[in-house]
């Protein structure tokens, strides 16, 4: 797992130097450039800990699903839950607890640590 975690640090890091901004300038290749390598050392730094295999292989669960989001839609920030706060919910008792329980249930594995760091 160690090597696991520690290609994937590298691999963050190759794919923030080659990084081209969706936009083309050069002023927001800089600033995503920046961002995905803080991102990626605030992260590796937080969890550098952490010992339980299943929370490991989360980490690295969510690790990849970001780099392949990232990839993909060109963009180096998480993609957020398009769902209004409480929209489904009624402003009391059980059904608000109910959908706060299924949004946190329902939070994608690439956006578990983003809330945490930001």
């Amino acid at each position: 797992t160690r090597q696991e975690v520690l290609g994937l640090y590298r691999k963050i890091f190759r794919i923030a130097k080659k990084w081209q901004s969706a936009s083309g300038q050069i002023e927001e290749t800089i600033k995503e450039k920046e961002y995905i390598k803080n991102e990626a050392k605030t992260l590796f730094r937080k969890n550098k800990n952490v010992t339980d295999p299943k929370l490991i292989k989360q980490c690295i669960e969510e690790c990849e699903a970001r780099i392949e989001i990232g990839l993909h839609y060109n963009i180096p920030y998480p993609r957020p839950i398009h769902l209004p706060p409480m929209g489904l919910a009624h402003k009391q008792g059980r059904t608000l607890r109910h959908q706060e329980k299924l949004r946190k249930i329902s939070k994608p594995i690439y956006l578990k640590s983003h809330d945490e760091v930001s």
